[in-house]
């Protein structure tokens, strides 16, 4: 049996979406996003050649600059006990600090749509499960 793989690209990623029946939204820039219960999730393509699929996890709740510390002991045991997403502290240039989740995959040489459904529904269960114990924290 021959698998075809495709090359990356916003229409696969949205295919992928609208094949689970998944609101998204498409902005200026052309970045795919989507809000699962609690965070808003992006798709990027990323790597030289935009082979790079990742899925970004922005929480919702904003923190301060005080709660960096403790952000960072939350996002140490999540990582040390998560395969997925990789989380980490943002702290953007007005000051607001936010926990970010990332799932990535290489497909630099190919993808099928099943294979980019599988990532992107990591990205997305496990997304949520990040958004759910940050929102805990508050």
């Amino acid at each position: 049996m021959s698998v075809s793989l495709q090359p990356l690209t916003n229409e696969l990623i949205t295919a992928v979406l609208k094949a689970r029946e998944f609101a998204y939204a498409t902005d200026d820039d052309g970045d795919i996003r989507g809000d699962w219960q609690s965070c808003l999730i992006y798709f990027f393509r990323v790597g030289q050649a935009s082979e790079i699929i990742q899925v970004r996890i922005l929480t919702y709740p904003d923190f301060s600059v005080d709660d960096v510390p403790s952000l960072y002991a939350f996002c140490n045991a999540w990582n040390h006990d998560r395969l997925w997403p990789k989380a980490y502290v943002h702290t953007d240039d007005d000051g607001v600090v936010r926990v970010v989740g990332e799932v990535s995959a290489d497909f630099e040489h190919g993808v099928t749509q099943e294979q980019l459904d599988q990532v992107m529904i990591c990205g997305i269960a496990t997304g949520v499960e990040l958004a759910e114990a940050v929102a805990a924290l508050k």
